[in-house]
Order: C-alpha cells, then structure tokens, then sequence
C-alpha cells in the first residue's frame, strides 16, 4: 500500500480509505434523515427525542444542564437554548441546581414523559426500518467494534 503524500506531508486518502469515508458519511445521512423525518412526523425533533429520552432514564427524570450537554456532545449555550423551547411546550421544566448556584436542573414535566411514551414505539420502529432491520448480527457486532474504536483514546500508530 503506497501513502500518497503533498509536499507539506498530508497524507491523503488512498481510493479505498476514500471509498470507506464516504460510505460512511452516507450511511450517517441516510440513517439520520430517515429518523429524523419520521420523528418530525409525530411532532419531536431528533434533540427533543434525546433529551426527553435521556432525561427519562434519570433518577427523578432531573439531570443538569452540564451533565446532560455533556451526555448529547452539545455546549451548555446550545442546549439551554433548546431547552427553552422545550419548557415553551411543556415538556421539562428548568429548576435552580442546589448544588450550583449558577446552574440549573432540566426536570422532565407529566406531559414530556406523556410525549415520550407516545413517540417511542415510533422511533424504535424508525431505527428498526432505517439501521436494525437492515443489517445482520455480524453487521451490527462489527458497527459496535468499530464504535469501541473510534471512541477509545487515540492511540500513537
């Protein structure tokens, strides 16, 4: 296998790694644009549905603004925005954080569990029609080796 490389020493992809990349990106796109849109049907965004399903699984359906940005990789600026309109809609509540004077609890509301429980049968059927359904158990053991490896620490080559 040859290494292609410029003159300031980036290594290009060669025509497989490239081939891999982009099948990759595809997949991502299709899989997420079919979720999307068949939660957008029922009235959630793909946010909304992971907040309120990640809130869910929370003791007392509470968790932190930091923990729960942290949890869907997003800033607390981004999710605190979005997080207002979701209070706007009833589905969680904001909360002074007791043990962080300038933070705050997210609290999933009746109506926002209500909301999940309506949505979920439809989004694991979405999941199960774009990504579960199309592939064998071999696929998805090898989608989680590769998910091992890709979020481990990087390691020196």
């Amino acid at each position: 296998m040859s290494t292609r490389r410029s003159a300031g020493g980036v290594r290009w992809l060669e025509p497989d790694e490239e081939r891999a990349w982009r099948a990759f990106l595809r997949v991502m796109v299709a899989v997420q644009a079919g979720t999307a849109r068949d939660l957008a049907a029922i009235g959630l965004s793909e946010p909304d549905y992971e907040v309120l399903s990640t809130l869910s699984e929370q003791p007392d359906h509470t968790s932190t603004l930091g923990k729960q940005a942290d949890k869907m990789g997003w800033s607390r600026s981004r999710l605190s925005r979005h997080a207002s309109r979701m209070e706007a809609r009833g589905l969680l509540r904001r909360e002074p954080d007791p043990a962080d004077g300038r933070g705050c609890l997210l609290v999933l509301t009746a109506h926002g569990l209500e909301t999940l429980d309506n949505a979920a049968p439809a989004h694991v059927e979405s999941v199960r029609q774009h990504f579960i359904d199309r592939l064998t158990p071999e696929d998805l053991a090898a989608i989680e080796q590769i998910d091992r490896r890709l979020t481990a620490p990087p390691t020196d080559r």
